[in-house]
């Protein structure tokens, strides 16, 4: 599958019999001399013309819309290629109506049950603005809910994985580790590695009354070690002052079977949601992904007849095709499409240093035939 096509118009000259005898001449030229080149017919229905003033006011829109319809595009496959690398699902082809894109752009047809041939421009392109900007309005909701149920799970696994100094401690502490009664408590501190020593040393001598070799060892990782202290329940805030002036962080801690319970409860809810909302999104994106592609080859398909009826002229007398030539090929091949159009034409449009039109249409490609680029990835 290529990711970059051509879709391009070249004018029916007075001189030549029709867009048949054009396209089997284009066809020639293209396997002779860049066989290497995918050439495909753009079919593209007898659409609504309108007035000039029309047309010429629909083309300032043209580029600006796809633009936008490109980026919505581009942003629901990346919120696809995200889905599945998470979840570990293996890329999968993206359809439009069960077509592989790429056989969707090349095969194109117009749904005229969708777009009547006979509603105005404007009015078709308006339509697939508002379909498309729907579908993004849609995409961020339903992005934002999915986030926000992961930014809940990565901070309760923060808590359950991160450091000491941040962790939640429930299964790290056993009830037979603490001490409460009416005299005694059990604090729980989180001493850095490199002051072990240091703690180990100064505990019993932070204050008054602290209980003699209280102090155990309960878990260690990369930075930090967990250590408690059992002392008197009225010394307790005093020492919590003295281990912070000595570098040593106080963790505040409640044994509570029924807090734990619930925090495994809410885990594993968080988890069945994050579940659900990405398989849900990930459905959502393959079918919404072939929506909005299929409103932009529609879209496509007006501008290219709306930009080609500017260019050649009334009534329409355009061939349009898809390419889809390699870089090495590409100066070949825009060579074979200029030799197909009016060499005095031709002049006129490459004279950009000299007033010519090179520049017409936006980031429309500046050629004497009309031109611009779909990429598919």
């Amino acid at each position: 599958m290529a990711s970059r096509y051509w879709v391009v118009s070249l004018p029916v000259q007075q001189n030549s019999s029709s867009t048949t005898s054009l396209w089997s001449r284009l066809q020639e030229s293209i396997s002779r001399h860049s066989f290497d080149t995918p050439l495909y017919r753009f079919n593209i229905p007898n659409l609504r013309v309108g007035t000039l003033d029309s047309l010429l006011a629909l083309s300032d829109d043209l580029v600006k819309s796809n633009t936008f319809i490109e980026g919505v595009c581009s942003k629901t496959r990346r919120q696809i290629e995200e889905l599945e690398r998470v979840s570990g699902v293996l890329s999968t082809s993206l359809t439009v109506d069960g077509v592989p894109v790429d056989s969707y752009l090349t095969r194109f047809a117009w749904d005229e049950a969708k777009y009547p041939t006979m509603s105005p421009l404007k009015e078709i392109v308006d339509g697939i603005h508002s379909q498309v900007a729907k579908i993004e309005d849609d995409l961020k909701v339903r992005v934002s809910e999915y986030n926000n149920v992961r930014s809940q799970l990565n901070a309760i696994n923060r808590k359950q994985t991160g450091s000491l100094a941040v962790r939640d401690l429930s299964n790290l502490v056993k009830p037979e580790d603490v001490v409460n009664s009416e005299h005694l408590t059990t604090l729980l501190a989180v001493v850095s590695k490199y002051s072990q020593k240091d703690w180990l040393s100064s505990y019993e001598t932070l204050t008054t009354y602290v209980v003699p070799r209280s102090s155990k060892l309960l878990y260690e990782d990369n930075e930090y070690a967990l250590y408690t202290v059992t002392l008197f329940n009225r010394d307790a805030d005093n020492f919590k002052i003295k281990a912070r002036e000595r570098g040593f962080q106080i963790r505040d801690f409640e044994h509570n079977s029924e807090t734990q319970e619930s925090r495994k409860q809410e885990l594993e809810k968080l988890m069945q949601d994050q579940e659900t909302f990405r398989s849900s999104l990930l459905q959502w994106c393959y079918t919404s992904y072939g929506e909005v592609f299929s409103s932009w080859m529609h879209f496509c398909a007006v501008r290219i007849f709306a930009e080609s009826i500017l260019r050649y002229g009334l009534p329409p007398s355009f061939l349009s095709v898809v390419l889809a030539p390699s870089t090495k090929s590409e100066k070949k091949v825009r060579s074979i499409l200029e030799s197909l159009c009016d060499s005095s034409n031709s002049n006129f449009w490459k004279a950009e240093d000299e007033g010519g039109m090179a520049g017409f249409g936006g980031d429309t490609e500046a050629h004497p035939y009309v031109s611009f680029t779909i990429n598919l990835v």
